[in-house]
């Protein structure tokens, strides 16, 4: 294989996937705050909790819809550059990637058009009920993407074809509970609602730096935000922490080189060549060592100000008013993005050189196709993707900034703007 046919199809695979990967981390948990305020509604008849479903939830229509094509360019991929990882493999994770095609584009994608259509035409629970199964549907559709890249990192359930040269099924429920999708799944569960919960508290804080006259909204709003990031910061620490200790297990030499442990890297070096040949066995270390530093250090940072953000979030009088606080609310909003993508450079390059750990190499995985096909393909995905992650934020900051008085999501042809509440005096 070509070296530069190898490198420009690992670069084009971590920009196409990793730009997913942040349409990804918004939907999942928006879908989940979007669900939890229209429950309240349901529940309440509060007025102020079905405009805030609305609100959100054309937020969450707009970035799930963009996201969907963004996941059917990427796709594209595992036949276009990595023929020989689904010839090895397919058999085994290729079935767990159906699922997540069924899941996410048929199941959650005809109960989300019912959702956006069915505003109003639908009985209130009858509705409630299909945005609780779009959210579950999205779990499942994350979990068995999870499925495929846990057996990645962690190959179980399978044995060798009598030919030698690809995997064969034995053991789905070994496969279905592999404990690097498990607690992936968890983690990345985690993440998305702490992307959710800081992209709803900047958005109201940006509101009420504007002193908008729909103070109470994004008083509501911006509370809901800073009080889910706090415990999902929690569960995202735990899992991750989880994660680190099954690397031990199945990824030493990844381990080894984050704590740059030469003897250990040496030694494992060493066993490597003499199970299976010649060659280096060592992932990228700064790469490795830069994205770790770089996920363990934004985390307790968001710990601390969501800790902050939480105290001061249950004075009335400090949430509305504080306008230093509401700029760095605002500006907070890209942190989990970056410790997300920080994260899936460490998770993915840690595993270097194998795409199939311990069984298949990069290398082998690619396609055997022509450097100059590949740089073809890296700029049209390239810019595919860069348009569509353009187009998708001017989209959600100009309806962000519009605020609730013009969101057209479950809105009766009848009803008019509500009158500004006043400003409360202290």
């Amino acid at each position: 294989m070509d070296p530069q046919t190898l490198d420009l199809a690992r670069l084009q695979f971590a920009l196409t996937a990793g730009g997913h990967f942040l349409f990804v981390a918004l939907t999942l948990g928006l879908a989940t705050l979007v669900a939890c305020v229209q429950t309240w509604a349901t529940l309440s008849r509060d007025p102020l909790g079905a405009r805030m479903t609305r609100y959100w939830g054309q937020l969450y229509v707009i970035n799930y819809a963009v996201g969907i094509i963004t996941g059917l360019v990427m796709e594209f991929q595992f036949g276009l550059s990595w023929s020989g990882l689904t010839h090895f493999a397919g058999n085994v994770f290729g079935a767990s990637l159906a699922m997540e095609t069924l899941v996410a584009f048929f199941v959650e994608s005809t109960f989300l058009g019912l959702w956006i259509f069915g505003w109003d035409r639908l009985n209130r629970w009858v509705h409630l009920a299909v945005i609780w199964v779009v959210t579950l549907t999205a779990y499942a559709s994350a979990y068995w993407i999870l499925v495929s890249n846990g057996f990645l990192n962690n190959p179980r359930g399978h044995r060798l074809a009598a030919d030698g040269e690809s995997l064969r099924l034995v053991d789905a429920w070994a496969v279905l509970t592999n404990p690097s999708s498990i607690a992936a799944f968890w983690h990345v569960l985690g993440g998305a609602l702490v992307t959710a919960g800081f992209f709803v508290a900047g958005v109201s804080a940006y509101h009420l730096l504007r002193r908008t006259p729909e103070w109470l909204f994004f008083l509501r709003s911006l509370r809901l935000g800073v009080f889910v990031t706090l415990p999902a910061l929690m569960l995202t620490v735990v899992f991750g922490g989880l994660q680190m200790g099954l690397i031990g297990e199945y990824q030493p030499m990844k381990l080894a080189t984050f704590q740059g442990d030469a003897a250990e890297i040496a030694r494992l070096q060493a066993e490597m060549v003499a199970e299976h040949g010649p060659g280096d066995y060592s992932p990228p270390s700064g790469w490795v060592r830069v994205s770790a530093i770089l996920m363990v250090t934004t985390w307790p940072t968001m710990m601390m100000f969501s800790a902050a953000s939480t105290l001061l979030a249950s004075f009335r009088p400090v949430a509305l008013r504080l306008q230093v606080w509401h700029v760095l609310l605002v500006l907070a909003v890209p942190l989990p993005y970056v410790a997300m993508i920080a994260g899936w450079v460490f998770r993915e390059v840690g595993r270097q050189p194998w795409v199939v750990n311990g069984l298949l190499t990069t290398a082998e995985a690619v396609s055997p196709v022509s450097a100059g096909s590949m740089r073809v393909s890296l700029a049209v995905f390239t810019t595919v993707f860069a348009l569509l992650a353009l187009v998708n934020g001017w989209l959600l900051l100009r309806q962000a900034a519009r605020g609730p008085g013009d969101v057209a999501l479950g809105r009766p042809a009848a009803e008019g703007r509500p009158e500004p509440l006043p400003r409360p005096t202290y």
